[in-house]
C-alpha cells in the first residue's frame, strides 16, 4: 500500500484553495452539453464535460433557472474527482450559493464517499477539518418551474450487470414510454438495453468525458483513488428525469452495498449505493432540488444471493452481462477472471450455475484458480479487508461457497481446489436456513413495488 499521507500534508499546504469557477449548459439539434471550471491556483485547471443525446426525446427547456441549479449541483459532484488530487482544506464555490445545511451535507457525501481513497492511501482526517467550503456569492431565490406533467414512468440506469438486468425484467416497465440511461455506453450495456426490448429511441446516452490534466496528475504520483460515482449518477438522472418529466428512477442497489470493507469502521466502496445516501440524496433533493421525482433502489431489500438466484434463470443474458472492471477497460469488455468482482460474480452464481454454465460465461473454473487464493480469503471474511469493489456480504458468500461445496459432493464429484480449501480450512456453514427467502423492509419501494418484487422471492 503505498503511503501517501505526506504528500497529503505537503499538498493541502502547497494548494491551500480549490475553485469551482463555472458552470455551463447548452445545447444544439444534437445534444445537451455541460461543461464545469475548475481550478487549482498556482497547478492546474479542469475542464470536465457531459453530453445527454437528444435523440427523439421530448426534453424540457434548458433555460430556467431550476436547471441551472440542477447542473451546479451536477458540477458539486464532479468537483470531488478533481479536489481529490490535493486535497486542498479550502473550496471556494464562486457559481452558486449553498446554505449551512447544504454544506454540511455534501461534506458528509465526499468525506464518506472517500473512506476508501483515504484509508488506502493511509490519510488520517475528519469529517470537520478534511475540507472548508466556502461561497463567494449571495444567495439566490430560485424561480421553480410548474411541473405538474410529470408521468409515473420510469428511468432505469444500467451497468451491464446482473442486478441492473434483474431490474429490467421483474420491474414492470412500459418499454415504449420508459428509459433505461446508460452513462458511457458499451457494447454490453447497450446489447442489454436491446434484450430487454429497449430499442434506440428509449435508451438514454450520457457521455461523460474526464480531463486529461486529471490523469496526467495521476501519472505524476498525485493523490487518487476511488469516488462516489454512484453519486453523480444520482444528480445526473434526476436532471434527466427533470427534463423527460418521469417520476421514477430506478436503481439496482441490494441491500448488501450497506456493509463496511473495514470491519469496526465506516468505510465502505459502496457508500454512495448505501441505503444511508439513498435516503440522504431524497431529502435533499426534496428540499433543494424540488421536482416530483423518486430515487430509490428496486433491489433494496434483496440480498447478492436473491439477485443471483433471479439472474441465473435469465439465459438471454448470460452471454453478454459484465462486471469485471479491468476488463472493463479493454476494446472488448470481458471477464479478467483475476480480480475480486470476477471471483465474487462466480461465487455468487456458482450455487446455480456451476460448473458448465459458469464456465461458458467465464472461460474457465475460477475456483480452480490457486493465484485467487488470497482474494478468495477476503471475500469469505477471513482477511483483514474485504476486498474494496462491489461485492456481497460476507455473509452471502460464506452461503453460497457452502452451498455450492453441498451440491458438488450430493453428486459425488471432486473439490476444485477453492472449494476443497474452504471446507478443510473452514468448514460449511448452515444451508438451511436459506437467506434467499429473506426480504428487508428497510427500503424505499411503494406498495405496488413491493409486491412486484415479493412475487418473485415467494
Amino acid at each position: 500500500m503505498e503511503n501517501k499521507s505526506i504528500k497529503f500534508e505537503q499538498y493541502r499546504e502547497e494548494y491551500k484553495e480549490f475553485h469551482f469557477k463555472k458552470y455551463l449548459v447548452y445545447d444544439d439539434k444534437n445534444a445537451i452539453y455541460m461543461q464545469f471550471i475548475f481550478d487549482i491556483p498556482g497547478l492546474v485547471s479542469f475542464n470536465p464535460k457531459l453530453k445527454i443525446l437528444k435523440k427523439n426525446f421530448k426534453f424540457k427547456d434548458i433555460k430556467s433557472q431550476y436547471v441551472q441549479n440542477m447542473v451546479f449541483h451536477i458540477g458539486m459532484i464532479e468537483l470531488i474527482s478533481y479536489w481529490k488530487s490535493t486535497c486542498s482544506p479550502n473550496v471556494i464555490i464562486e457559481c452558486g450559493y449553498l446554505n449551512q445545511e447544504q454544506i454540511n451535507w455534501w461534506k458528509k457525501l465526499y468525506f464518506y464517499g472517500l473512506g476508501e481513497l483515504f484509508y488506502t492511501n493511509n490519510i488520517e482526517t475528519n469529517i470537520n477539518d478534511f475540507m472548508k467550503i466556502k461561497c463567494t456569492t449571495e444567495e439566490n431565490n430560485i424561480t421553480y418551474d410548474k411541473i405538474d406533467d410529470f408521468s409515473d414512468g420510469y428511468i432505469i440506469p444500467i451497468g451491464g450487470g446482473k442486478d441492473s438486468v434483474v431490474t429490467l425484467e421483474v420491474l414492470k416497465v412500459d418499454r415504449k414510454k420508459d428509459y433505461t440511461l446508460i452513462i458511457n455506453p458499451k457494447k454490453t450495456t447497450l446489447e442489454c438495453a436491446k434484450i430487454a426490448e429497449f430499442d434506440s429511441n428509449n435508451i438514454i446516452e450520457v457521455y461523460r468525458e474526464i480531463d486529461s490534466n486529471l490523469i496526467e496528475l495521476n501519472k505524476k504520483g498525485f493523490i487518487n483513488g476511488h469516488t462516489p460515482f454512484s453519486a453523480m449518477l444520482a444528480f445526473v438522472s434526476y436532471f434527466i428525469a427533470y427534463l423527460l418529466s418521469k417520476k421514477y428512477i430506478a436503481l439496482s442497489n441490494e441491500n448488501s452495498a450497506n456493509e463496511s470493507n473495514v470491519v469496526g469502521k465506516k468505510i465502505n466502496h459502496q457508500y454512495s449505493k448505501s441505503f444511508e445516501f439513498e435516503c440522504d440524496f431524497e431529502e435533499y433533493s426534496n428540499k433543494y432540488l424540488k421536482a416530483p421525482v423518486k430515487y430509490f433502489s428496486f433491489l433494496r431489500p434483496l440480498n447478492e444471493l436473491q439477485i443471483a438466484k433471479i439472474f441465473s434463470r435469465l439465459d438471454k443474458y448470460h452471454a453478454i452481462f459484465k462486471s469485471c472492471n479491468v476488463g472493463s477497460k479493454e476494446k472488448e469488455w470481458k471477464w479478467c477472471c483475476n480480480c475480486a468482482k470476477c471471483l465474487f460474480a462466480y461465487i455468487i452464481l456458482s450455487p446455480y450455475l456451476y460448473k458448465n454454465k459458469l464456465v461458458s460465461i467465464f472461460g474457465e473454473d475460477m475456483f480452480e484458480n490457486k493465484a485467487l487464493l488470497s482474494i478468495f480469503i477476503e471475500l469469505t471474511g477471513k482477511g483483514e479487508t474485504k476486498p474494496f469493489d462491489c461485492v456481497g456480504t460476507f455473509e452471502e458468500v460464506n452461503f453460497a461457497v457452502s452451498k455450492t461445496i453441498e451440491n458438488i459432493q450430493e453428486q459425488k464429484k471432486e473439490l476444485p481446489y477453492l472449494l476443497k480449501y474452504y471446507k478443510e480450512n473452514y468448514g460449511l456453514v448452515e444451508t438451511k436456513n436459506d437467506i434467499t427467502k429473506r426480504y428487508n423492509e428497510e427500503n424505499n419501494l411503494n406498495k405496488e413495488q413491493n409486491e412486484i418484487l415479493r412475487k418473485e422471492v415467494f
